[in-house]
């Protein structure tokens, strides 16, 4: 019954808006929300902004060229990216019920495995383009 009102829902047409420079702003706003509410509630942030961190100030003490910069940014955006994917998964699944189910947990972990994936392709990255230079002052 819920997932035939849901589609029933998703079919409706609606009304076309006017571009609104009010609303777009208002969309920043939103953004800017979530962000902070990561870092408020999400313990992983602060690892991913310390990692960010040291691989932004390796790539200008190291000065990495432009395509293993572009690599980089890349790469850093993809885990944060991934993290507050995880994140919204999260919440979602916690407000749909706060009862422990399988099928929940199960998604939770899917997405904690996405964070994870993208954060160990980053470290390989970091990896390649970092050890060698790093290796030269050795």
């Amino acid at each position: 019954m819920i997932t035939k009102t849901i589609v029933a829902k998703a079919q409706e047409r609606k009304p076309i808006k006017r571009f609104s420079w009010k609303e777009r702003g208002a969309s920043f706003r939103y953004a800017y929300h979530g962000i902070d509410t990561l870092f408020r509630t999400e313990h992983n942030a602060w690892i991913h902004s310390g990692f960010t961190i040291a691989a932004l100030l390796l790539s200008l003490l190291l000065k990495i060229n432009k395509t293993e910069g572009l690599v980089l940014i890349l790469a850093i955006s993809f885990v944060w990216t991934m993290e507050i994917i995880n994140t919204a998964i999260e919440k979602m699944a916690d407000f749909i019920s706060t009862e422990k189910h399988p099928q929940i947990k199960l998604v939770k972990d899917l997405a904690a495995a996405a964070v994870l994936v993208s954060a160990v392709a980053a470290l390989l990255i970091g990896t390649i383009i970092f050890l060698p230079k790093l290796l030269l002052y050795v």
